[in-house]
């Protein structure tokens, strides 16, 4: 983790350059796609979104709190986001629609004024972050 300062133009920016987008994009899809059949099931999704502390992070839900079925519903949820035509999977196409709506969200969150934050090492604020700082 690092402490990172951002602005929502920046964010923007990162989204609008689809090369550097869709290889950030790709390149996590390919990490996430375990069976290498170019869909992400509901399990592969899952894994990385609890790897990723998804709940308490982002939020700020102790997942201790919550027993099985509701965390399972919670995830499932979060799935159904990405699974754009609901059949159970979700290719590379649906993953880049919902990851450019999730950053442009964050983007009009922050605004634009500069704000500091965490990052985590390999995220996509991260690349954000490191590609502004390339001068790209």
């Amino acid at each position: 983790m690092s402490v990172e300062i951002l602005d929502g133009e920046t964010i923007r920016q990162f989204v609008a350059d689809e090369l550097a987008f869709n290889a950030s994009i790709d390149c996590r899809f390919a990490n996430l796609d375990t069976n290498h059949d170019g869909q992400l099931s509901f399990m592969e999704m899952a894994k990385e979104l609890m790897s990723m502390r998804v709940l308490e992070v982002h939020f700020g839900i102790d997942g201790a709190g919550m027993n099985h079925e509701e965390l399972v519903e919670l995830y499932r949820g979060i799935f159904e986001r990405f699974d754009k035509d609901g059949d159970g999977n979700v290719d590379l196409e649906d993953f880049r629609a919902e990851m450019k709506e999730v950053l442009l969200a964050v983007a009009a969150g922050i605004g634009f004024l500069p704000v500091q934050m965490v990052v985590e090492e390999g995220s996509f604020l991260k690349m954000v972050v490191e590609r502004e700082a390339a001068g790209l």
